[in-house]
């Protein structure tokens, strides 16, 4: 009798994990589908005017993809008025010649302005504080949209006029794309597909999309946002102090009655490369402990919900009762299943699929030294500042 306690703890860790799995499977959002918030298999219709964009570019120590990625930006075929305003935050190399330079080989000066951050003030993240340098520089020409992206994204020529049309005919304040990130290296490939899964699973599209939906979401490196919508939220001085400024800026939007919509693109591609386990592990450490609050409780349950997601059905599988073993391997198989449309988007082996526990495993690693970090003053790491509060 004293053993009984154990096969029916392990029962019950078995039922709860599949129990996971058939959630998320069925009423997460649907968020595993990709195909429905696919950018590239959309048409796109013009409005009938093509209204005024400024695309501000935050840049610190990005001498290695500045010149590519605002060499597209200054490419995009878009018929309306367009300009870029690239903001210097205070690098340490040769960023700002070299988008200057960019602009002077595709004669494009006249519509290429750079900006030098003023010093970062209390209270402000780097990015946040520098895209808010060029938003009060572009005000003067009172832009339909801003376009904030990242400067180290390769940029389709007909990324602007996809966002602008998606955004003008459905009346959205704030849509964003989730640029292709690399996946070429062997610590890419293992790593990178769950990083958009993980993201996906958090923010899914088809919630972020839904006005009744608290959810709300966007992908960092490309958010085309209306001027007024950020006007309602009070400028980026509303949430000057988020580590997560993407997904902040969404709610913000959001909470103002504002439509959102965000989607995935292969077209528009991060010239970010990991080529370390070290190098990932540290992109998701920077923001891993601020996404829960930093709250130690919140941790705790977050790893206790990994191990039993992602890990117990592996475990489960060399379990001695064989009921045990079945609902382990129907986890692991459905998520496989699950995981396997993210594999394709990336033009994976299928295989690949089947990889999502361990790299569930790094993930939770991450997440304790993200926390470990935040202890010990250097939480939220990012091109030498700590942003965490």
């Amino acid at each position: 009798m004293q053993q009984c306690p154990v096969p029916l703890t392990l029962s019950a860790i078995a039922i709860l994990s599949l129990a996971i799995w058939l959630y998320l499977a069925f009423a997460r959002g649907m968020f595993w589908r990709l195909r429905p918030f696919d950018d590239d298999l959309a048409q796109h219709d013009p409005p009938p005017t093509w209204p005024s964009v400024v695309a501000i570019v935050p840049a610190r120590n990005e001498a290695a993809t500045i010149a590519q990625s605002i060499g597209s930006l200054l490419r995009q075929n878009y018929p309306g008025e367009f300009s870029v305003i690239v903001v210097d935050d205070h690098s340490e190399d040769a960023t700002a010649q070299l988008a200057g330079q960019a602009a002077r080989e595709l004669s494009a000066e006249s519509r290429f302005t750079p900006l030098r951050a003023a010093p970062l003030p209390p209270g402000w993240t780097g990015k946040l504080w520098a895209l808010n340098q060029g938003v009060a520089h572009a005000q003067s020409a009172s832009p339909t949209y801003f376009w904030f992206t990242d400067a180290d994204i390769l940029h389709a020529p007909d990324t602007l006029r996809r966002l602008v049309s998606r955004t003008e005919f459905h009346h959205l304040d704030l849509t964003s794309l989730m640029v292709l990130l690399q996946a070429k290296s062997l610590p890419e490939r293992p790593l990178i597909p769950p990083f958009l899964f993980f993201f996906l699973k958090l923010y899914p599209p088809s919630w972020i999309a839904n006005p009744r939906h608290h959810t709300a979401g966007a992908a960092g490196g490309c958010i085309l946002l209306r001027r007024d919508a950020l006007e309602r939220i009070g400028g980026l001085a509303a949430i000057r102090s988020e580590v997560i400024d993407d997904c902040a800026l969404a709610r913000a939007v959001k909470s103002a009655s504002g439509r959102l919509w965000m989607g995935l693109s292969r077209a528009s591609i991060s010239l970010r490369e990991y080529t370390t386990f070290a190098e990932i592990r540290d992109m998701i450490a920077r923001t891993a402990f601020t996404q829960l609050g930093y709250s130690p409780l919140l941790l705790v349950g977050t790893l206790a919900g990994l191990l039993l997601t992602y890990i117990a059905p592996i475990a489960l599988l060399f379990a001695h009762a064989p009921e045990h073993r079945i609902l382990g391997l129907w986890s692991w198989t459905l998520m496989s299943l699950l995981f396997l449309p993210t594999v394709r988007f990336y033009r994976l082996s299928p295989l690949w699929a089947i990889t999502l526990p361990l790299a569930a495993l790094f993930y939770t690693y991450a997440t304790i030294l993200s926390a470990l970090r935040h202890y010990t003053g250097r939480g939220a790491q990012w091109k030498g500042r700590s942003q965490a509060h």
